[in-house]
């Protein structure tokens, strides 16, 4: 795997800045006091480089939220568990989070009630889906 370039944010987290939850999600995990650099992306924005990339690797940014950590990509349930482990633990959202999502088997069936809520909610304020073409 090649290296990042220098400046490099280590955690860049891909999210819907349309989904109030995803919004607020992003801004309360506080990953900034335990990994130090973390970049937020508007998955909307289709001229940032990461949601570019995202996109290209076949991520479908309205089926979960990506982070690219240190390289590596993670998406969905993955996501919310890798973070989670990540978070520092201060906060009663950070405190949940890292109780409930650290586990695998948590993450992965919430996570699709987490979708379905968000989903629900844009539908309700009227919002588009992401919907960008895949690779």
């Amino acid at each position: 795997m090649a290296s990042e370039p220098a400046g490099t944010p280590r955690v860049a987290i891909v999210y819907d800045g349309e989904c109030p939850y995803c919004r607020k999600y992003t801004e309360l995990l506080r990953l900034r006091e335990t990994v130090g650099s973390v970049s937020l992306i508007n998955a909307r924005n289709e001229d940032d480089p990461y949601v570019t990339e995202a996109t290209e690797l076949g991520l479908d940014l309205d089926e979960g939220f990506a982070a690219k950590i240190d390289g590596h990509w993670y998406h969905g349930a993955e996501c919310l568990q890798v973070l989670s482990i990540m978070s520092d633990g201060n906060g009663w959202l950070n405190r949940l989070s890292a109780s409930v999502f650290r586990h695998r088997v948590l993450a992965r069936a919430l996570y699709p009630v987490m979708r379905l809520v968000r989903n629900a909610t844009l539908f309700v304020r009227g919002k588009e889906r992401i919907r960008r073409p895949g690779p």
